[in-house]
């Protein structure tokens, strides 16, 4: 994996490399592509095109705030897919244990027809 740091300039975007080096992109739409470019012009026997490159814009200002709202939302997300799984859980655990799919809904606050999308 290599991060790249992009700095905008009057042209576009200057991107360094975390492994050493730098290039330039007009769009960062297209700043992946570049670097791979970059890449296999330095090092033109290796296969590039799988890597994982991220992008990271410059710290400061603006790019602190998406990044963190970016780091929010992988967060939340993470902890949905949790609560997901936790909540199937519950239900198969009631569900075995001879609780109704009508008391289920109650204990865990949802309706009888979520109930039984869990227990699919």
């Amino acid at each position: 994996m290599i991060t790249v740091t992009a700095t905008p300039w009057k042209l576009g975007w200057e991107l360094e490399l975390d492994t050493g080096g730098i290039t330039q992109v007009r769009s960062l739409a297209k700043a992946k592509q570049q670097v791979r470019e970059y890449l296999d012009t330095v090092d033109p026997d290796v296969d590039h095109t799988s890597w994982e490159i991220t992008i990271v814009p410059e710290h400061g200002g603006i790019f602190d705030e998406v990044l963190e709202a970016k780091t929010d939302t992988e967060l939340a997300q993470e902890a949905t897919r949790n609560a997901a799984k936790r909540m199937k859980d519950a239900v198969r655990e009631l569900t075995d244990s001879g609780v109704s799919m009508t008391d289920t809904a109650v204990i865990l606050g949802v309706t009888k027809a979520r109930v039984s999308q869990l227990v699919s």
